[in-house]
């Protein structure tokens, strides 16, 4: 069986350090599912609240937030072992 593709999307603002610890989990987490075989292909993209209007009204309060394919997995703090649970779950 050929794993999944999973969008992941980190949504925060430059200088905020909790958006600098979850990029952090979720760079880890990727490696190591890249490491296993048969774990699901991930890709990120990263999103500023300052870059766009709809995400700073929907968000701002949040951030960072962490959307996988385009739900919410979790905000302000990330949890590697939960993530990685969520990500092997979808693929």
């Amino acid at each position: 069986m050929t794993p999944r593709d999973i969008r992941l999307t980190l949504i925060g603002k430059p200088g905020c350090h909790l958006c600098d610890d979850a990029r952090e989990v979720v760079a880890c987490v990727r490696e190591e599912l890249a490491a296993t075989p048969g774990s699901p292909r991930t890709t990120l993209d990263e999103l500023s609240i300052l870059d766009d209007e709809g995400l700073r009204a929907r968000y701002a309060e949040e951030i960072p937030v962490l959307l996988i394919d385009g739900e919410m997995h979790a905000y302000w703090r990330l949890d590697p072992v939960r993530l990685k649970t969520a990500l092997l779950a979808r693929g």
